[in-house]
């Protein structure tokens, strides 16, 4: 009645079963593993104060980026990279609030 039992297939399994769960998920868009060149600076933007009176000159081309108010947060989608999205901090990584008007 004590049968000893092979350890070893049991283990396979147990990490063939993540190995392949892991890849779906990456497959199908679950699961992004972010790379150095898909963040964005925070440096990289510059609020322009607007005084009244005061001129002030920006470029006509649009930005790569489009920013939404999504639950009272400032949500940032990439064009050119599908899927980048990114949520708008400070120095302090406190996230940039907006108002979202009524329809």
């Amino acid at each position: 009645m004590s049968e000893e039992r092979n350890a070893i297939p049991l283990i396979l399994t147990g990490l063939a079963s993540i190995f392949v769960t892991v890849g779906a998920l990456w497959y199908y868009g679950y699961l992004h593993f972010a790379k150095p060149e898909d963040a964005l600076l925070l440096q990289d933007y510059t609020m322009l104060k607007t005084v009244p009176g005061e001129d002030y000159k920006v470029s006509l081309a649009p930005a790569e980026q489009v920013a939404h108010c999504i639950e009272g947060v400032l949500v940032l989608f990439d064009t050119q990279q599908k899927g980048l999205t990114g949520v708008l901090v400070d120095n302090r990584k406190r996230a940039v609030r907006c108002v979202q008007d009524p329809l």
